[in-house]
């Protein structure tokens, strides 16, 4: 009976002891509001029946910016969210990338643990949309290969930035979330207040191309490739290839700079090949590296800065045994597109990179972030963040037929993004034999800086066609001139001048029933010449119609109708501007000049004030600006040129050209 009372009393004890656990479970306990430490929401329950890549966007903060202003549209707004990824499927996934469909002109401040592949830095306006890459973890692995170890399989992107329009209470989210990785398929996200998310799955119909299986991600086609080679690690320190590939063939680079941005507190201890704009060796005394080396010589190093600004050495310093020596460098930062020279389209140098604890060991190796590479007017390149690939391979150096690989290998893809308005660095105007004025170049093609005595907004004059010869400041009087005479309204504040260093004329010169011609004059308006230069002309119609050239070599590029123009030999000079024969007179403007002949045998429509103008122009790879307008056809306008006066005045022009008058 006693034994029964302890049971019946050792009973009830641990029903009330389940009781009070029960009811102190049902106790929610509050820490107040803090944002940081906020548990994340449960993830969605549509998760739990993906196979594939799980993406989420949550919008978790929006607040008011300065300026406050009434417009709606105009006011700011800085906003915080969350971008996550998760692979849930069974196979892994290398090299993620997730874009991201922004709608209300964002500007991206920070993205903590990604970068934007189709920007250089931070802030990026990625109104339109941005791609983001992992910058740390860049490939989820299964469940099934981690045994469910989330930090391997998934990834979370903190995002904060600035956003435009919507009022109080406005939850402004993207367009769509999806994953851009070859052989995925991403339905229409799904939506839950500032919270959207849609699962990716393998697309059935990708047919998975049969390369070479690698360990590392493939290595991708760009407009400009950059190779980050570890040719040898030590436990600080290592030895690094940088090789710069051109693959487009309008792309170009003329004394390039290129920069990055270490991420573990490396230095450069010497380079071979090229050089470092700045040398200030009390960034390394004062830093980490300073503490950890304090017996190295500073004054000896390359370069110290977290963002070092390297180039390309001038041509005479490539049989320097100490810095030079090197296959493809040294010279003078100039890379031509293979179209030119393939021996020219490559650059390369070398250097010893040292590092600091904890990357103390020989594996422990972190490429630099955030490339970007330009020149003086070539195509802006726009660089995504560097890829693991597989180590690249090299003849091995004793000659005999074996491969040796390199420790590591990192690639850079960079690519041209077209100019935005006002900030060319070439313009077009545009004349023709059927109207007497020309249209010059938009004002502030090239960006203005002094708007304060011109109008920066103001269409251009129209002038007459020798004014294009004089620089801006010398064209007033004409300008006010041929308005007086043509009876046009001239503004009180003229407008400003298009500032662009290169400018180029396309005047159509004749139109005859057999075909038509062009003549396309080249002026540099700056102190230094362009060697090697070339330009090249899209046509949407004209393209196959084009016949010759006759004062410079050309070339068809059929993939983007587009025909490419070089000098010929001895002429693929571009003087610069010089001062004029006389005192007082207008400077004069480097040039080169030739004349075009088209036919008309894929046109059956054709109309000269339509087919004859280029829809897009390039000079050494830069887009440049276009005329919003093109000569307008006069009144009875009459084709009367025959084809042997265009024969005659391209023959006049070669001769002019190479000055074989006498």
């Amino acid at each position: 009976m006693k034994l029964f009372k302890e049971v019946k009393t050792s009973s009830y004890q641990t029903f009330l002891l389940l009781l009070l656990l029960f009811v102190l479970s049902s106790f929610k306990i509050c820490h107040g509001q803090d944002d940081d430490l906020a548990a994340p929401p449960p993830p969605p329950a549509e998760l739990e029946n993906c196979n594939g890549i799980f993406l989420t966007y949550s919008l978790t903060s929006r607040e008011k910016e300065y300026p406050h202003v009434k417009n709606v549209t105009a006011q700011a707004w800085a906003f915080k969210a969350e971008a996550s990824l998760m692979n849930a499927g069974d196979e892994e996934l290398k090299g993620w990338k997730m874009f991201i469909g922004f709608q209300h002109r964002e500007i991206l401040v920070s993205a903590d643990g990604a970068v934007p592949v189709d920007s250089d830095d931070f802030p990026a306006e990625v109104g339109n949309g941005t791609t983001l890459a992992g910058s740390a973890a860049t490939d989820l692995r299964t469940a099934i290969e981690t045994a469910g170890d989330y930090t391997q399989m998934a990834v979370i992107v903190q995002l904060s930035g600035t956003q435009f329009g919507l009022g109080a209470g406005g939850k402004p989210m993207p367009k769509t979330i999806k994953l851009v990785n070859d052989g995925f398929k991403c339905p229409q996200p799904s939506h839950k207040g500032t919270r959207m998310f849609v699962c990716c799955k393998k697309d059935p119909k990708y047919k998975v191309k049969l390369d070479k299986k690698t360990k590392f991600l493939p290595r991708r086609y760009g407009d400009l490739t950059i190779a980050y080679d570890v040719l040898q690690s030590f436990k600080t320190s290592y030895f690094a290839q940088i090789t710069i590939d051109n693959n487009h063939p309008l792309g170009r680079l003329d004394h390039w700079n290129l920069t990055w941005e270490w991420q573990k507190g490396e230095f450069i201890n010497t380079l071979k090949g090229a050089f470092a704009r700045i040398k200030d060796p009390s960034e390394c005394l004062y830093s980490p590296a300073g503490r950890y080396y304090g017996d190295l010589d500073f004054s000896q190093v390359a370069n110290c800065q977290k963002k070092p600004i390297l180039s390309d050495l001038p041509s005479e310093r490539k049989e320097d045994e100490k810095v030079g020596k090197l296959p493809w460098c040294c010279k003078n930062g100039t890379v031509l597109p293979p179209i030119m020279d393939k021996n020219k389209a490559r650059s390369l140098f070398q250097m010893q990179v040292f590092k600091i604890p904890p990357d103390d060991n020989r594996t422990a190796i972190t490429p630099p972030a955030k490339w970007h590479i330009d020149g003086v007017i070539n195509p802006k390149y726009t660089c995504g963040p560097p890829i693991r690939v597989d180590p690249q391979e090299f003849p091995d150096p004793s000659g005999l037929k074996a491969i040796s690989t390199a420790f590591a290998s990192w690639q850079i893809v960079c690519n041209m993004t077209k100019p935005k308005p006002k900030e060319n660095r070439c313009c077009v105007s545009f004349s023709a034999f059927y109207n007497e004025s020309a249209i010059p170049c938009n004002t502030c093609a090239c960006g203005c800086d002094d708007t304060r005595k011109c109008n920066a907004n103001a269409q251009p004059l129209l002038l007459p066609p020798d004014a294009l010869l004089v620089p801006f400041v010398n064209r007033t009087l004409k300008a006010r001139a041929w308005a007086k005479l043509k009876h046009m309204r001239v503004p009180t504040k003229l407008p400003c001048g298009d500032n662009c260093p290169v400018s180029i004329n396309w005047h159509v010169s004749s139109d005859h029933k057999e075909g038509w011609t062009a003549r396309m004059t080249i002026f540099n308006w700056e102190d230094f010449s362009f060697d090697d230069w070339f330009t090249a002309i899209k046509f949407d119609r004209s393209f196959e119609d084009f016949q010759d050239v006759y004062s410079f070599n050309g070339t068809r590029i059929p993939g983007i109708k587009t025909i490419f123009f070089e000098g010929l030999k001895g002429l693929n000079y571009l003087a610069g501007e010089t001062n004029g024969s006389h005192l007082g007179d207008p400077r004069v403007p480097g040039k080169q000049q030739s004349v075009i002949s088209f036919h008309k045998k894929h046109i059956k429509d054709f109309k000269v004030e339509r087919d004859a103008f280029p829809s897009k122009v390039y000079f050494n790879g830069m887009e440049c600006a276009l005329p919003p307008h093109r000569p307008a056809k006069s009144l009875g306008y009459k084709s009367s040129i025959s084809v042997v006066t265009v024969i005659f005045t391209a023959f006049m022009t070669f001769l002019l050209m190479t000055d074989r008058f006498f």
